[in-house]
């Protein structure tokens, strides 16, 4: 539901995942009826992505959402842009491949996404939107390189990305979103 910008106006689609999240949430017993209620008459008030992230944000990922994408691929490239569900983890395992990964237009349903990595002689672009965060400290290197410019801790991030696996001859390279 929440997008790369939260103060982007909401449609009539997000507001009606949001609440069908939300009522799956109260059917799975983790909201009350009161408020699930509360939080249903929110969502369908909700101006903006941010309103509607704020209503989900401590329930698990949205029905449709995969829990994993998994990236498998020898050689060319793989893209995954636009509009896409963001789930809570990405296996990526590929050689002589470049991936990228942009984050600008994401459907962001959880503030942490786990990117377990087994990469050989290949690139990853990740396409970072604002409040977004990466974490390299799990990633074990072999003549590789990182170029990641947003490593620093921010309680605050709107996503927190954390990079863990194995990297040979492999490259991870942030590039701002332009907007």
């Amino acid at each position: 539901m929440p997008n790369d910008l939260p103060d982007m106006r909401a449609s009539h689609e997000d507001r009606d995942r949001a609440v069908e999240a939300l009522r799956v949430a109260g059917g799975d017993g983790r909201l009350s009826a009161e408020e699930l209620e509360t939080r249903v008459e929110s969502a369908l008030n909700a101006r903006t992505l941010g309103e509607l992230a704020a209503l989900t944000a401590d329930l698990p990922a949205a029905p449709g959402t995969r829990e994993v994408l998994v990236i498998r691929q020898g050689g060319g490239k793989y893209v995954q842009d636009g509009r896409w569900p963001v789930p809570a983890r990405i296996e990526l395992r590929t050689q002589l491949c470049r991936v990228t990964l942009d984050f600008t237009q994401a459907v962001i349903t959880s503030n942490v996404l786990r990117i377990d990595a087994d990469m050989v002689h290949g690139k990853l672009f990740i396409v970072s939107s604002p409040g977004m965060v990466i974490d390299t400290s799990g990633l074990n290197l072999t003549f590789s390189k990182l170029k990641i410019r947003s490593r620093d801790f921010a309680a605050d991030a709107r996503l927190h990305v954390e990079l863990a696996g194995t990297l040979l001859h492999a490259k991870v390279i942030e590039r701002r979103s332009r907007r």
